[in-house]
């Protein structure tokens, strides 16, 4: 029981507890940091890139964007979130949501923007 205690910490602490937690509810996403998750989709870029910026205009407000860099920085709930898009190839597509307040990751609202623009594109 120790060890697993012991062990449940220590990856708490070092952001393993984001990627185990992160993964299965991002829908389809990974944490790759403690701030960041990101997926593939098996749309394109402009596909993409019109549903992020919906979901990212309704959840918050759109700060800076740069569709030739793929890039979106948004407000959302006073949290910045920054929106990587990059073409894989033709037909797919890589999303990828960082998220802070100030110095603190918000891992949560990266989730749910991820989700949310992965689910318009499902629809």
């Amino acid at each position: 029981l120790i060890v697993v205690l012991v062990i449940g910490f220590a990856c708490f602490v070092n952001g393993c507890l984001y990627l185990i937690l992160g993964g299965a509810a991002a829908a389809g996403g990974y944490a790759v940091s403690q701030d960041t998750i990101q997926g593939e989709t098996d749309k394109d870029f402009e596909e993409v890139w019109e549903a992020a910026v919906e979901i990212v205009s309704i959840m918050g407000t759109l700060s800076e964007q740069s569709e030739p860099g793929g890039i979106i920085i948004a407000n959302v709930n006073r949290v910045k979130v920054t929106i990587n898009i990059a073409p894989i190839n033709q037909s797919s597509t890589r999303l990828r949501i960082k998220a802070r307040r100030s110095f603190f990751p918000k891992i949560a609202t990266a989730q749910e923007v991820y989700a949310k623009i992965v689910g318009d594109l499902t629809k």
